[in-house]
């Protein structure tokens, strides 16, 4: 490698970096001085901008013009299969070239990926303190290890080992397979389901929306009005957890151990078709606000019920993220590896 090379490398790797996390519901960004250190994060309502670019311009014109006018790279997780130069997110209205985005705001470099993608490449690096264990044994050092996250929608990933002795961060769209009910109450929501949607992926129930639809749907088969069915999300949770909550929200507890249930089996799923024996990290917007509950909820059992593998299931480990913005971490790996690639 030549001195002028050397040089070149050193300018690339030493300018401040562009990370993003691009949920249905709302945006973080921050930048990097490099490495996986990232500082100026902001969090912003996907839906008070009209485009990506729109957002990216607000937040880089909000920053120290040091700063802001010296990003050259960047590296953005989103919530969509991300198959070529045209995105389209999945559960919001956004859509753009990514290379005319990198264009007009003046990148060199412009990386789109998966959200969940970008999430699986935080995994290596996230400190075991900032992980809520949830059963399950000791990882097997060297297998894949499975990502999954409710949210806006409902994000699946997993970390496999590739022929450099590394893993590959593996980018899918997990979250939209059918849901197969198992038990009578989740046949009454894959009918109710089945007749809203047609087809019934788990992500219609594995979900921010999902969990709404749950307590609708349960609330209804119950004989509650339509006006006092509708709960949002944040208020299901909240009303689910609160010992003091009213009757009028009894059926916030069944609605979120559902979720929950429906989540470890889809989980237990994903573990056997990977053979995820290095652990299967559970993140996203919803759970891991859940801390408390999960150990008391139905989660880990449902995961581990898959009849004659049960003791298979049961040496897994389930990790919770607690960290505050593992995606971000998981970009600036992610922006850090292609750029030494060159």
């Amino acid at each position: 490698m030549s001195i002028g090379t050397l040089e070149s490398e050193a300018t690339v790797l030493g300018t401040p970096r562009l990370l993003g996390d691009v949920g249905g519901t709302n945006a973080r960004f921050a930048i990097s001085p490099g490495g996986l250190d990232f500082d100026h994060v902001d969090v912003v309502a996907c839906a008070d901008h009209p485009s990506l670019e729109a957002a990216l311009q607000h937040y880089l014109q909000r920053l120290p013009q040091s700063i802001g006018n010296a990003v050259r790279h960047a590296a953005i997780g989103i919530a969509t299969a991300v198959t070529g130069d045209w995105v389209e997110m999945t559960n919001h209205h956004w859509r753009f070239s990514i290379e005319a985005t990198r264009a007009a705001l003046g990148l060199d470099d412009l990386f789109v990926l998966n959200d969940f993608t970008a999430l699986a490449w935080s995994l290596p690096h996230l400190p075991s303190e900032e992980l809520l264990q949830l059963g399950g044994g000791t990882p097997q050092v060297g297998a894949p290890s499975a990502l999954i996250g409710a949210g806006t929608g409902l994000g699946v990933s997993a970390l496999v080992p590739n022929a450099t002795g590394g893993f590959t961060a593996l980018a899918g769209e997990g979250g939209h397979v059918a849901f197969a009910p198992t038990n009578d109450l989740e046949l009454l929501l894959w009918r109710a389901a089945s007749k809203a949607f047609r087809r019934v992926s788990v992500e219609r129930l594995v979900s921010g929306p999902g969990l709404e639809f749950i307590h609708e749907t349960l609330a209804h088969d119950a004989g509650v009005a339509p006006s006092e069915a509708h709960l949002s999300a944040a208020e299901i949770s909240r009303y689910a957890l609160d010992p003091g909550a009213t009757p009028q929200h009894r059926h916030c507890r069944t609605a979120l151990d559902a979720f929950l249930a429906i989540l470890g089996a889809t989980a237990g799923d994903l573990a056997l078709t990977l053979g995820a024996r290095g652990g299967v990290y559970v993140g996203g917007g919803i759970v891991p606000r859940l801390a408390d509950h999960l150990p008391l909820s139905p989660l880990r059992a449902r995961f581990e019920d898959k009849g004659r593998f049960a003791n298979y299931m049961a040496a897994i480990p389930i990790y919770v993220l607690q960290s505050e913005y593992p995606a971000l971490t998981g970009a600036a790996a992610y922006l850090q590896a292609q750029l030494q690639a060159g």
